[in-house]
């Protein structure tokens, strides 16, 4: 039964590659560092089309993984919890991610840097990671909007 169970996962696994291997943000998504087979098609899904957001701050919000507010006339808190008012299944993608970059330690990666430097501030687990998944986030709305806007200068000429 295990056997089956793996063979299926694989299968659908596959099935979903394919799928999202027909998506134009594809390439740019895939040559992203901590993305790989499995993770790339998932992120694709959650997040959908990415021109559908204004800018950067949507997809964060989207996600749930934006510094929450806590301000009303002259208070201003400093220290505030995620919203987590986004998709939960995006986070958990995004903290898959997260957790294979920390794994591997690429040093020449944006957010791994910006991980462990928090990391070394002495921030907690959950902290460094989410702000790990909103640098992420940031990096990956830029990459995928600025190669979809090549897609269609090429269209063009």
């Amino acid at each position: 039964m295990l056997n089956t169970a793996s063979q299926t996962v694989e299968s659908l696994r596959i099935k979903m590659d394919q799928t999202a291997s027909t998506l134009p943000e594809y390439p740019s998504v895939m040559a992203m560092n901590g993305v790989g087979p499995s993770l790339g098609p998932q992120l694709m899904a959650e997040i959908g089309d990415v021109t559908r957001f204004t800018h950067r701050g949507a997809l964060t919000a989207f996600a749930g993984v934006d510094p929450g507010k806590n301000d009303s006339g002259k208070h201003n808190q400093k220290s505030v919890p995620t919203s987590k008012k986004g998709s939960p299944s995006l986070r958990k993608t995004l903290f898959q991610i997260m957790d294979g970059l920390i794994k591997r330690s690429p040093v020449d990666n944006p957010v791994y840097a910006f991980m462990d430097k928090k990391r070394s501030e002495g921030k907690p687990y959950y902290v460094y990671m989410t702000a790990g998944a909103n640098k992420f986030l940031r990096i990956y709305y830029g990459r995928v909007r600025e190669y979809l806007a090549s897609l269609e200068e090429s269209k063009e000429s």
